[in-house]
């Protein structure tokens, strides 16, 4: 079986979806699913000297409500989907929303979202996953070179989808009518002749697209895609890592910057050095632990939350705290 696709970022580590609970509803004929994929993707297998930026183009029908939903999950790829039938919740970050019949769904490569809440009612759903290059917010996006549009219309394209956050949209009908002939052309199974109309109508699709987008007028935010909002991506989430053995390097590295550059973000952010942030982060978590796991040895706190030594860990837990481990835990169970 081929590896999960990974990718770490300057937020977390993900694994690319593998859409399990579709497959096997669609194994038990819950759902009809017809798909074109390649690696985890369900669905016919697209060959590797073609279409390689696919990652799958497919759809389902659910005729009755369904007892799965797709959990929280990621795309290496951009994903543009199309709602014909029915209702579906979805959900992007911290919002969530009731997708309505004529709707499109777009999320960024990389982006945590949900289908189902938590499973997946009665609809018709089609999608497209399209690898762009991109593995942090401040990098490039690069199309697929079949793609006809000029570059001038794929760089405007580029701007409306990285710099706003809206992930669902009210379609027009000639979207709505080029997924209906997507979808058809993906029955049809991933035979040469069969290629070449999927890209040409992925080529139609980008370019509706864009033209939907430019009559909408989306607010931009030029800071989505920019290496400040990666730096500080990165350290909302550093709470959830810090078992990590991070260096500075390292959280550079992470962020895909030098070491000079996000140190200077970071104390911008945060007003502390990178390092020093990271202890904070560290104690802050073990000072929680000591708190709510009264069973669990201060040694053992003091490697879950990053410390190669548990002296160590005891002397500057004293310095921030004012009291050694063990104290601050009677303390803080006492009345």
């Amino acid at each position: 079986m081929k590896q999960r696709t990974t990718f770490r970022s300057a937020s977390e580590l993900f694994h690319a979806d593998t859409c399990e609970p579709l497959k096997q509803a669609a194994t038990r004929g819950d759902v009809r699913l017809a798909a074109l994929g390649r690696g985890n993707y369900p669905g016919d297998r697209l060959p590797r000297n073609d279409l390689r930026e696919v990652c799958m183009a497919g759809y389902w029908n659910a005729p009755f409500a369904q007892d799965w939903g797709l959990d929280w999950h990621c795309n290496e790829g951009i994903e543009i989907g199309y709602l014909s039938a029915g209702t579906l919740p979805f959900s992007v970050g911290k919002k969530s929303y009731q997708v309505e019949p004529g709707s499109l769904t777009i999320t960024r490569p990389w982006q945590r979202h949900r289908v189902g809440n938590p499973n997946v009612p009665a609809c018709h759903y089609s999608w497209l996953i399209l690898d762009v290059g991109m593995r942090r917010p401040n990098q490039s996006w690069h199309w697929p070179d079949w793609l006809l549009f000029p570059k001038s219309g794929l760089k405007r394209l580029t701007d409306m989808l990285r710099q706003n956050e809206q992930p669902v949209w009210q379609a027009d009908s000639k979207i709505g009518n080029c997924f209906a002939r997507l979808d058809e052309t993906i029955t049809q199974g991933a035979g040469e002749a069969n290629r070449t109309k999927l890209k040409i109508l992925i080529n139609e699709l980008v370019i509706l697209l864009t033209e939907l987008l430019e009559s909408r007028r989306p607010l931009l935010d030029k800071s989505l895609p920019s290496s400040e909002r990666t730096v500080r991506l990165f350290l909302e989430s550093l709470h959830a890592r810090i078992d990590e053995p991070w260096t500075l390097d390292s959280m550079a590295e992470a962020c895909g910057l030098g070491r000079t550059h996000f140190a200077g973000y970071c104390r911008k952010l945060v007003n502390v050095a990178p390092v020093e942030y990271l202890t904070r982060c560290r104690l802050d978590a073990a000072a929680r632990m000591l708190k709510e796991q009264p069973g669990q040895s201060i040694t053992e706190i003091a490697f879950c939350c990053g410390f190669q030594s548990s002296q160590y860990f005891a002397r500057i837990f004293r310095n921030r705290h004012g009291r050694s481990p063990s104290g601050y835990r009677g303390r803080r169970a006492g009345p």
